[in-house]
């Protein structure tokens, strides 16, 4: 997932992190028997930046009289490693698949009590069969499955195949750019050559990076993956890799009507960003009322308005939505989530050495 709008964190409570801002509370009074359970309790989240919107948050706050303290990182590496430098009291926290797997390998995941969950039947069973990495949901439940694609400023570009292709034209050449992302960029190139973006065949990564070396890297003003979207909208670039919100957030309405965002049909690389319980967390229960919350239908809609995204991880959801997505949950099918590669991973590392220096 990549990190979009508004950074929110923590204050003074014995937690550090990039931002320095506790979420304001607004407890109001818990329904039912609740109140007794939860009134005045901190939950401790440790998530993407602002990729739960404040309105559901204090939603929660108030139904539960609870204070939600909201922390940020903008990269699962950066999440990672402050919780092994010793980053404790946080209750909840959002890694993608990947990081799923080595946080369950170290230790670092409560096991997921399903039976106090009665929202799982909501999640899409698409969802689960990608999930590799925990299928059965024991120590993460989805929260977003999503990846990143192409947006063309239709305007500019009149005829284009829907297609990685699209980056070997020579006709936009300095009027493209790719992501500063090895995986990303070389799962594309994988999927386009009809290869897995988990390979670790050193041929075929070869053949990756020949291609991106050669037909895309010469027609690139950059890669790039702070600015694109602000470059897209000023018309500096015309065809961007990247995360449809990070597009939709920086262009005007009247500008909507001359982008096409699209998934390629050959796929790529996909992302599953879930919900677990810290080792440790001292309130599993609220947690545990967390995670079931943000899988009622009601609120999974409101989640996925809030950024245009579609309800991929819960199905109930989208009959309620009220705006159209900037894409759909069925562009997703043929997308393949990224694994951990373990000691295979350095294959790609020099491979994307080679194409950032022009190897």
């Amino acid at each position: 997932m990549i990190a979009i709008g508004l950074a929110v964190g923590l204050a003074a409570l014995g937690l550090t992190g990039c931002s320095q801002k506790v979420q304001n509370a607004s407890p109001g009074a818990p329904r039912g028997s609740e109140a007794p359970a939860t009134q005045g309790k901190k939950l401790f989240i440790y998530n993407w930046t602002y990729y739960t919107p404040d309105s559901v948050i204090k939603k929660f706050e108030q139904e539960y009289g609870v204070q939600v303290v909201y922390d940020s990182f903008a990269s699962n590496e950066e999440m990672f490693a402050k919780l092994k430098a010793g980053g404790t009291g946080y209750d909840i926290v959002f890694p993608s698949g990947d990081y799923v797997s080595i946080m369950k390998k170290e230790g670092m995941l409560e096991k997921i009590d399903k039976t106090k969950l009665t929202n799982l039947k909501n999640i899409d069973p698409l969802v689960l069969k990608k999930a590799t990495y925990d299928p059965d949901m024991d120590y993460s439940v989805p929260y977003y499955f999503g990846a990143a694609g192409i947006a063309v400023n239709t305007e500019k570009v009149k005829n284009y195949e829907k297609s990685w292709s699209i980056f070997s034209r020579k006709d936009l050449k300095g009027k493209m750019t790719m992501q500063d992302d090895m995986r990303e960029v070389m799962g594309d190139a994988l999927v386009h050559r009809g290869y897995s973006v988990n390979t670790v065949n050193p041929e075929q990564i070869q053949a990756a990076k020949n291609l991106i070396n050669t037909e895309w890297k010469p027609n690139l003003i950059k890669f790039d993956a702070e600015a694109f979207g602000k470059g897209f909208a000023a018309g500096e670039f015309w065809v961007v890799q990247g995360y449809a919100e990070v597009v939709y957030a920086e262009i005007t309405e009247d500008q909507k009507k001359n982008v096409d965002f699209f998934i390629p049909a050959e796929g790529g690389p996909a992302y599953i960003d879930s919900m677990c319980i810290l080792k440790g967390s001292k309130n599993v229960d609220l947690a545990l009322k967390f995670i079931d919350f943000i899988h009622r239908p009601e609120i999974y809609a409101e989640f996925t308005d809030t950024f245009g995204f579609p309800s991929t991880a819960n199905i109930p959801a989208r009959s309620l939505k009220k705006v159209t997505p900037y894409y759909s949950a069925d562009a997703l099918k043929n997308t393949e989530l990224k694994e951990d590669l373990g000691d295979k991973l350095d294959l790609y590392n020099q491979a994307w050495q080679e194409i950032r220096v022009g190897g």
